[in-house]
């Protein structure tokens, strides 16, 4: 067939490699910079469960995403997995947890603990600075807690992350509402940096008890090319400090 109609079987060949480079998952060079601090990690622990536990973290957020039985959910940044092992029960059997860390010993430790207490519906995954590696569109819910701010490369990161949302999924962060350098992020840079990739606010509010808030994004406009993403900057978010305060669903 090839010797026999070259000129077919060169077009089949060019098709072929068109196709694959609309394929190929763009480098991170392809992104901007921040344009603004990037918290160290410091710990894999962000506090003890039990401090979480008093004041009704992980209740109270999961209850603000609206998780159900039977959903997908990704709890990126894992750490100990003080979110995924509480998810786990929350979307039952016939749902799924996949908990995602960028270091192996941590991704081993927590794949420790899922096995010992017998976390059937829990997957846990090696994931990437600039990219989580999630299946396309598989989740329901996409959890970034007290993590976002030591994203070293938060828009490749949120390129890539918004693939795995399902059809009307939700991004849920929670953050420190304070600066990036002291570990938080301000909910108006937060929006800013959603926005560059297509995601938009839909509701927020204070986590009590806490300097904390949490608020969930989805997927408004179409994604981005890499090349036309506008890093956010000081200026870009300053007059949004009113849009950017959290009181309840916008």
């Amino acid at each position: 067939m090839w010797s026999r109609h070259p000129r077919r079987a060169a077009r089949i060949l060019a098709l072929a490699l068109t196709l694959g480079a609309c394929r190929a998952e763009p480098e991170p060079s392809a992104f901007p910079e921040a344009e603004r601090p990037v918290a160290p990690i410091v710990s894999d622990s962000f506090s003890t469960e039990d401090a979480r536990d008093r004041v009704g973290e992980a209740e109270a957020v999961i209850a603000f995403a609206g998780v159900e039985r039977g959903m997908s959910v990704a709890d990126i940044g894992a750490g100990e997995g003080y979110y995924t092992v509480r998810l786990s029960p929350v979307v039952g059997p016939r749902g799924r947890v996949l908990a995602q860390d960028i270091r192996p010993e941590t991704r081993d430790r927590l794949a420790l603990r899922v096995q010992r207490e017998g976390l059937d519906n829990v997957s846990v995954r090696l994931g990437l600075p600039a990219d989580p590696r999630l299946p396309p569109a598989s989740f329901e819910r996409i959890f970034l807690v007290h993590m976002y701010h030591e994203v070293t490369e938060p828009y490749a990161f949120l390129w890539h992350l918004r693939s795995g949302l399902k059809p009307n999924g939700l991004v849920v962060v929670v953050d420190a509402d304070r600066p990036v350098e002291r570990h938080g992020m301000p909910p108006a840079l937060l929006d800013c940096e959603m926005r560059s990739v297509g995601l938009e606010r839909v509701a927020a509010q204070p986590l009590a008890g806490t300097d904390s808030y949490m608020a969930m994004y989805r997927a408004a406009r179409p994604r981005p090319r890499p090349a036309a993403i506008r890093p956010c900057k000081g200026a870009d978010t300053a007059g949004q400090a009113v849009a950017g305060r959290v009181g309840g669903a916008l």
